[in-house]
């Protein structure tokens, strides 16, 4: 998961994209980039670090022109310190292109392989971003080394992107003299969201991961980016579309709705609050059915985003709703931070229980998921510790039991808690009188019913479906046994360790 930006106006954006990646920082806290277009010459700073710290006074400066693209990543498994992987990558041939990439690309090895071999270009990091970057640069020679691209000839470049890539990916790209290029994996499985706007010099654009950006900038939404589409922004402001692949098929991640993006973002035309809101109806309903028998007192949400679950959850079922714990705005979010002991003890430093709302009463505590337990394990002693009599908890999600191999960090089964075990095991776990999960069902209705154009959602990391058909139990293997076993290089001598913990699993690409 990371947050992607592109902007083309008719006065300079460096502000904007800033603004832009602040609004998208919950999608990526480990690094940041801008790079703006004047004229022929790019303009790029990027860094480890949030936003607010990557970019200073002079950077900013620095960022001149009307076009520009920003980025913010995640750290995942792998080496999320290397600021080499920053993005947005950088090639200088054809014409110089700069990407930014959120998603996974789950045949990199190939990928790797056919650009070393065939299309003799090297790649010097271990990113699937920096790849698909090279796989544009030469569909974009292959289409025609004219001074002048035209936009038939890009949309048939990403064209030959969509053919040889697979896995999932949202990309915002600049070509150096032409303009701004964004596109859509087949299957739509990463957001991407055009908004404009009228200045007194003409229509300006803007592409970004969420619409949150888009209203924060004060563009309107024009619509979602449809999967396998691509779109054109050329330098004299003209607005190019046009369908990029042959066969194509809608399955947008339903993890966005649980987890990833801002309650007031809308997503392939749904609400992602009101998706939340009816999460919580559901799972209330559920409660009223087969656990009417627990003695609640109040139901608690654990902060920030299953607030709106748990709202409803508390409303249907006519209970008390109660703020239990407080957030340190100032912790980053847990489930992407790397390694187990930064997560466990980051939970203490980024909730504390308000003990009078706990003390002395049955709680039902409501999360949007649990991915690998640490966190709930620890909220759930916290709820104790303020003197809670029973604690049940609840998740808005259905148990995660897979990896996600299309850019978001669950990389092996063996660090998710609900893999191998059954309800009343992960209560255990976790320390819970009681454990109510959402039904699969149930979650995919809450998310359709908003927008029934929508029949089908990638939800591979509850049920195991990889809907770009190419995952085997072999290939998840590898992922794991590569997390033991490091050292095997690849095609072009790079430790592969990195490279297919950090691409296969959600990787720098985000």
């Amino acid at each position: 998961m990371c947050g992607i930006l592109g902007i083309v106006s008719h006065s300079p954006v460096n502000q904007l994209l800033y603004d832009g990646l602040l609004v998208l920082q919950h999608r990526g806290q480990d690094a940041a980039g801008i790079v703006t277009a004047e004229g022929n010459t790019f303009h790029m700073h990027k860094a480890n670090g949030l936003v607010r710290d990557v970019f200073r006074t002079r950077d900013m400066r620095n960022l001149l022109g009307n076009a520009g693209i920003g980025h913010v990543r995640y750290p995942t498994a792998g080496n999320a310190a290397s600021s080499a992987e920053a993005q947005p990558f950088y090639v200088n041939s054809p014409f110089g292109i700069v990407l930014g990439h959120n998603g996974n690309l789950t045949n990199v090895d190939q990928l790797k392989e056919d650009l070393f071999r065939l299309d003799l270009r090297h790649v010097n990091t271990s990113s699937d971003s920096e790849v698909l970057l090279n796989v544009l640069a030469h569909e974009l020679v292959e289409v025609g080394n004219s001074q002048r691209l035209s936009p038939e000839r890009i949309f048939k470049a990403v064209s030959g992107v969509h053919r040889r890539c697979k896995g999932a990916y949202a990309v915002v790209a600049m070509i150096a003299g032409h303009g701004l290029l964004a596109f859509r994996d087949t299957y739509g499985i990463r957001p991407l969201i055009i908004g404009s706007r009228q200045s007194a010099e003409g229509m300006e654009y803007m592409v970004a991961s969420e619409s949150v950006a888009i209203d924060a900038l004060d563009f309107k939404i024009m619509r979602d980016v449809a999967p396998g589409e691509a779109v054109y922004i050329d330098e004299a402001g003209q607005f190019h579309s046009m369908q990029c692949a042959q066969q194509t098929k809608y399955y947008p991640c339903i993890f966005e709705y649980v987890y990833l993006a801002r309650p007031d973002s809308v997503i392939d035309g749904v609400s992602v609050y009101e998706s939340r809101l009816r999460m919580g109806e559901s799972l209330a309903e559920k409660i009223r059915r087969d656990w009417s028998h627990l003695p609640i007192d109040v139901v608690i949400p654990i902060p920030d985003t299953s607030r709106p679950s748990a709202l409803q959850l508390a409303n249907q079922l006519g209970l008390a709703y109660r703020e239990g714990f407080i957030k340190n705005r100032y912790i980053g979010r847990t489930f992407i931070m790397p390694g187990q002991a930064m997560r466990k003890k980051s939970v203490r430093q980024k909730l504390n229980a308000i003990s009078i709302e706990f003390k002395g009463k049955n709680v039902l505590l409501v999360d949007d998921s649990i991915v690998r337990g640490t966190t709930s394990r620890e909220i759930v002693q916290m709820a104790r510790d303020a003197g809670a009599r029973q604690v049940f908890f609840a998740s808005a999600a259905p148990p995660v039991r897979f990896p996600n191999v299309y850019g978001i960090d669950m990389p092996t089964r063996q660090e998710l808690l609900a893999t191998g075990r059954n309800d009343a095991e992960i209560a255990r776990e976790i320390g819970a009188d009681a454990l109510i999960y959402q039904d699969i069902a149930a979650l995919v209705d809450a998310v359709r019913e908003l927008n029934p154009a929508l029949q089908h959602f990638d939800a591979s990391c509850f049920n195991g479906e990889y809907v770009t058909g190419d995952i085997t139990e072999e290939y998840l293997a590898l992922i794991e046994s590569l997390r033991c076993n490091p050292g095997r290089k690849d095609v072009n001598g790079m430790d592969t360790l990195q490279l297919d913990l950090n691409l296969v699993a959600g990787g720098r690409g985000g």
